[in-house]
């Protein structure tokens, strides 16, 4: 049976995640490889931390483990004497949470398989949209400037938070409708629940199903603080730096007081190369939002933070652009977030959902991750 090599353990050691992520430190195992054997003795084990919230799985895996190791540890012996049936359950439990990850991280390197028969050429048409979409976007190209990114984030900050469940947030979104979408005019909680639909069918991971389920839920800013659709909705961007030329309708950017501004302009702006995506200030919007109340008061993964947080940044997801303000994370988190983008847009043309036969199911997916009252 193949097991975990010296070399890979000796990279997990040698692990410095950039997010002070934490999984099963081992001291270094200098002690020999048994005669004959496959398995290593394990000097004491010191710490595990496998809070959903705290772990970086798929960084810990996709950056310490060769292709052909696998993730079980048959007859692990640790070699200290004060170690007792505790120890050896965080070892199993933590062995047990890895096959999940690891399962989890080749899922999500499936296809879709949902959207198989959909023309997709004809999704995100903006040139051919409704006029109230090219409205909608020329006043965002507009009003989203740097300043104006700078201020929002201070108020967020302070604002007043209202307690709230997930399912009742869903419900008080249902009314919203999405003015900058050229695929759909339905209520959010059919669209939210038509993503995590096709990815439930896809067989996908129970967080990501969830995070199909919330991922729009960010909405709830167009209630609670914004100035218009157009600091809610729509494709995000990074202000301060110079615009791609990839973002749909590009052209009524030039209106924006940034664009003529040296500044803001200039291929990294106020920025610096390979900085990481979270150092940018995108648009604000409720990507941002959402991500803000979900990264305390979840136990998501930090593939589901990079969905939330960055799923309407096409211009980066799904036209490569600004590859160059990316650092090793960002790479990590891109799989996800293209994994995740086949659900949000080829799901908008499918069946109207049964909302009321759905919902046991998915509040038992609110129970796990996000349970209880949640401070928007």
């Amino acid at each position: 049976m193949n097991v975990l090599t010296r070399d890979d353990i000796s990279q997990t050691l040698k692990l410095q995640d950039s997010q002070n992520s934490k999984i099963l430190k081992l001291q270094d195992p200098k002690t020999p490889r048994l005669q004959n054997s496959n398995h290593f003795i394990f000097p004491r084990f010191y710490q595990s931390i496998y809070s959903r919230k705290s772990l970086n799985l798929s960084h810990y895996l996709s950056s310490t483990m060769s292709p052909s190791a696998t993730t079980e540890f048959p007859n692990v012996i640790l070699a200290h004497k004060g170690t007792d049936g505790r120890a050896l359950e965080d070892v199993a439990d933590g062995i047990e949470e890895l096959n999940r990850a690891r399962a989890d991280i080749r899922d999500l390197e499936t296809p879709s398989q949902f959207d198989a028969d959909k023309d997709k050429s004809k999704f995100r048409q903006y040139e051919e949209a409704a006029d109230h979409v090219k409205e909608f976007y020329r006043e965002q190209h507009l009003k989203q400037t740097y300043a104006f990114n700078v201020k929002v984030r201070k108020d967020f900050a302070v604002r007043k938070r209202i307690p709230m469940t997930i399912w009742e947030a869903m419900e008080r979104l249902d009314r919203y409708v999405d003015k900058s979408d050229p695929d759909t005019d339905v209520g959010q909680i059919e669209h939210l629940l038509q993503s995590a639909e096709a990815s439930r069918r896809d067989k996908r991971p129970r967080w990501f199903q969830f995070t199909c389920l919330i991922h729009d839920v960010g909405k709830l800013w167009g209630e609670l603080g914004s100035e218009g659709q157009w600091d809610v909705v729509g494709d995000t961007f990074p202000v301060g730096c110079e615009y791609s030329k990839s973002i749909q309708l590009y052209g009524s950017l030039k209106d924006n007081p940034d664009y003529n501004n040296p500044e803001y302009n200039t291929k990294f702006g106020v920025y610096e190369e390979g900085c990481g995506l979270d150092k940018l200030m995108l648009s604000w919007g409720h990507d941002e939002c959402l991500y803000q109340v979900v990264k305390d008061q979840s136990n998501l993964p930090d593939e589901a933070l990079y969905i939330i947080r960055y799923h309407s940044f096409y211009p980066w997801h799904s036209e490569k652009a600004y590859m160059y303000f990316m650092n090793e994370a960002d790479y990590k988190g891109l799989a996800a977030v293209k994994a995740f983008n086949a659900y949000d847009l080829y799901s908008k043309n499918d069946a109207p959902p049964n909302v009321e036969e759905l919902k046991p199911y998915y509040m038992d997916l609110i129970n796990e991750f996000m349970p209880g009252v949640i401070y928007w």
